[in-house]
C-alpha cells in the first residue's frame, strides 16, 4: 500500500470541494462577514457554519477573529498559486494528449476517404 503525505494541497483541495465552502471564499472576497452573517446567507446554522469557516481556516483560506460575541471572516493570507500551477500543468498536460488524439483521429478520417476512394474506382 502507498503512503502519501498529507500536504498543504490536500487541505486546500479538501476546503474547496465543498461548494458552500467556495461559495463563503467568494463572499468574503466581496467583504469581511461574521459567521452570523455567512449562515444566514448560506441558510445553515450556526454550528454548520462554523464547521465550513474552520475547514477553510485549516486550510489558510480564512482567517477568523473574536471581538466580544462576534467572530468575523476574511479571506486567509494563503493564496492558491501553487494549487493553479499545480492544475495548469495537468492541464497543459491533457491538452498535449488531447491534440496528439486530433491527429490520430484526422489520420483515420483521411485513411477510410483514400479507402472510400479506391473502392469506387
Amino acid at each position: 500500500m502507498v503512503q502519501y503525505t498529507r500536504t498543504a494541497f490536500d487541505a486546500s483541495f479538501a476546503a474547496l470541494s465543498d461548494a458552500t465552502r467556495r461559495g463563503v471564499l467568494e463572499q468574503l472576497g466581496r467583504a469581511d462577514a461574521s459567521i452570523t452573517d455567512l449562515a444566514g446567507k448560506f441558510r445553515m446554522t450556526l454550528t454548520g457554519m462554523k464547521k465550513h469557516v474552520g475547514v477553510l481556516e485549516q486550510a489558510g483560506l480564512v482567517t477568523t477573529e473574536k471581538v466580544g460575541r462576534v467572530r468575523t471572516c476574511r479571506l486567509g493570507l494563503r493564496r492558491l498559486e501553487e494549487e493553479a500551477a499545480w492544475i495548469e500543468r495537468y492541464r497543459q498536460l491533457w491538452e498535449a494528449r488531447f491534440d496528439e488524439l486530433d491527429q490520430v483521429v484526422e489520420e483515420l478520417k483521411r485513411k477510410e476517404k483514400a479507402d472510400g476512394r479506391k473502392k469506387r474506382e
